[in-house]
């Protein structure tokens, strides 16, 4: 005997569903064609976003924390698995897509776009306390990457369900369609913010506006195409929602110049003066005006002490002058600094600057403080500026062409500076050198980065070059690759310079050159001695294709 079936039970209401329930086609206010187009559409912006929120973190992250290399694998790596993990979790909400798809475009608006704000706020406010915040910004970074990753990845499997309920089709063809978009949408947000963005916004404006962006399409995507899929609570609650989102990043793009005052202030001091985003770095210089010593930072980092600048930049240049220099080639050094000691010296005939920031060299020259530092060393007719990266530049530069050679770049600990003491570009700068020339380089400190130190001076050996280690001690804080106050108070205080020649050279003072306010040959057969003792034998040279700082 067959049992007649049971009569199947009456569907539950989904509370956050329309009556009539999700498994049915959507009732839209427009055609299938044109919602379906809207809603790729809506792929499109949110997808743009979404790699917006992305290389914002990469950016701010390695400006704050430095080591490019390492924050983007950090912040791509997280995001990547926590946009798997965002995937899986998003089944629950299928049946609640238009919901869902609301409820997370506005979370993800208010993370991504606030996401900027809270990491620089975290920076400059809790950079110099230590201990267990020594490590907040990176934990921050870690924190808004698997947020945005997990909310990026929900996206997706509430969009699918999304096209499939406006139009049945085959899987295959809607994943490629939903993908797409999503990739020329991403291919855009990519675009536009290295070249619109951040020029012309900056990374905190510029990612508040693109939260409100992704608010206002994620919500309007779902509050008016698909509102006929919500209860009316669940439209309430999601206009207000996103109302409350949009609000909150209205406040903060009203407000974030003040907060950037207030966060400079705090990372800098309150004699901050100038703060200016080029398109190579963020400069900012403080004091330097009133009896103040003037402090120079590039992207955060303490590049020029005024305390103490002269005896570095008297311990770069001095010790490389002795013999024949009527032509000088300084290889970075547009604050003047470098050139004003060279020019200190008779029979000096030209100086040739190659500075890749043509706003460094504005400000060298115009601002009140910096220029009566560099005793207005630009204004000297024997003194031209090539505004190039130096790397290139060498490349093209007629051979034997100078009789002394100054690098004063950045940190080698600074990621952007790596092919700047790489084999090869030491085995250029040998090219420009005269048979009887000097290369002096800036090397990083000794005591706290000795493995870096003594890369450069191998690195050097390889290019073909005779090398002669030295270092002078530091009154202030050294100048180096660290950012924070309270990375800056605990750095080294020395800095270590290595002197280079296709014969054997030798740090000493000119007898019948200037005499330096600071360095003797006494300090210098010192520094000498003192890195002699910290040798580090057997390492490798540094190349392109194997950076080892």
């Amino acid at each position: 005997m067959i049992e007649p079936h049971a009569p199947a039970p009456p569907r539950s209401t989904v509370p956050w569903s329309a009556p009539g329930g999700p498994d049915g086609p959507a009732l839209l206010p427009v055609r299938p064609g044109t919602g379906r187009f809207l809603v790729l559409a809506g792929v499109f912006v949110c997808a743009a976003c979404g790699l917006v929120y992305e290389l914002e973190l990469v950016a701010l992250a390695s400006y704050l924390m430095g080591d490019s290399v390492t924050q983007a694998s950090v912040v791509l790596s997280v995001m990547v698995f926590a946009m798997g993990v965002g995937s899986l979790a998003a089944k629950r909400l299928r049946r609640l897509a238009a919901a869902g798809f609301g409820a997370v475009e506005a979370t993800l608006a208010l993370v991504g776009g606030c996401s900027a704000m809270a990491l620089y706020a975290v920076f400059a406010w809790t950079g110099d306390w230590g201990g267990m915040w020594a490590n907040g910004p990176r934990c921050l970074l870690v924190a808004f990457s698997l947020a945005i990753g997990l909310l990026i990845g929900a996206e997706v499997p509430l969009l699918m369900e999304l096209i499939q309920r406006i139009r049945r089709q085959d899987a295959g063809g809607a994943v490629a369609d939903l993908f797409a978009a999503d990739y020329v949408g991403a291919l855009v947000g990519g675009l536009a913010f290295p070249f619109l963005l951040l020029p012309f916004l900056g990374q905190l404006t510029g990612t508040l506006l693109t939260g409100a962006v992704n608010a206002v399409v994620g919500g309007a995507l779902v509050l008016v195409l698909f509102r006929r899929d919500l209860t009316s609570r669940a439209r309430w609650l999601l206009l207000i929602g996103n109302g409350l989102v949009l609000a909150v990043l209205a406040c903060a793009t009203v407000l974030v110049d003040d907060f950037e005052r207030a966060a400079r202030q705090a990372m800098y001091g309150d004699d901050v003066r100038v703060a200016v985003q080029t398109g190579v770095k963020e400069v900012v210089l403080a004091g330097g005006t009133g009896g103040r010593p003037l402090d120079l930072y590039f992207d955060g980092r303490l590049r020029v002490g005024g305390r103490d600048e002269a005896r570095f930049h008297e311990a770069l240049v001095h010790p490389a002058m002795p013999g024949p220099h009527a032509r000088v080639l300084i290889l970075g050094g547009g604050d003047g600094l470098a050139v004003r000691e060279v020019l200190r010296h008779s029979g000096v005939d030209r100086v040739d600057v190659v500075e890749l920031d043509a706003e460094v060299v504005r400000l060298a020259r115009t601002d009140p403080g910096l220029s009566a530092l560099n005793e207005h060393a630009f204004g000297d007719p024997r003194v031209r500026v090539t505004i190039a990266d130096a790397f290139g530049w060498l490349r093209g530069a007629p051979p034997a062409a100078y009789d002394v050679v100054v690098s004063d770049l950045p940190d080698p600990g600074i990621t952007a500076s790596t092919k700047l003491y790489s084999q090869e570009f030491y085995g250029l700068a040998r090219r420009v050198l005269v048979p009887g020339g000097r290369l002096v380089v800036h090397a990083g400190p000794v005591a706290t980065g000795p493995r870096a130190y003594w890369t450069v001076e191998a690195s050097l050996r390889a290019a073909g070059l005779r090398t002669v280690p030295y270092g002078v001690r530091s009154r202030g804080v050294a100048a180096g690759s660290d950012r924070t106050p309270g990375e800056r108070a605990r750095a080294p205080r020395d800095w270590g310079f290595v002197l280079a020649g296709r014969t054997d050279p030798r740090p000493r003072l000119d007898p019948e050159g200037p005499r330096p306010r600071v360095l003797t040959e006494t300090s210098l057969e010192a520094g000498e001695r003192a890195v002699r003792g910290t040798r580090i034998t057997g390492l490798p040279a540094s190349t392109l294709v194997h950076p080892r700082y």
